[in-house]
């Protein structure tokens, strides 16, 4: 399988305010991605799938990666 790099853009609720986010992450489909989002804003922030709002999934080349933990991990 090939894994591939997404950026992740979305919103989350805590408490009454809604709080943006955009994460990086590697996975090898779209679905991991959705997964992996729900399991790491679940166990940090103690909220529940339907408090995240995934906007927009993109696939994006090693070069475009702002993260510094994935860049290393490259």
């Amino acid at each position: 399988m090939i894994t591939k790099i997404y950026r992740v853009k979305g919103t989350f609720v805590m408490g009454d305010e809604y709080h943006k986010f955009t994460k990086e992450y590697k996975a090898t489909c779209e679905a991991d991605i959705k997964e992996k989002i729900y399991e790491r804003f679940g166990s940090k922030h103690g909220i529940n799938r339907n408090q995240i709002s995934i906007s927009d999934i993109t696939e994006i080349t090693p070069e475009e990666v702002i993260d510094p933990i994935v860049k290393e991990i490259l």
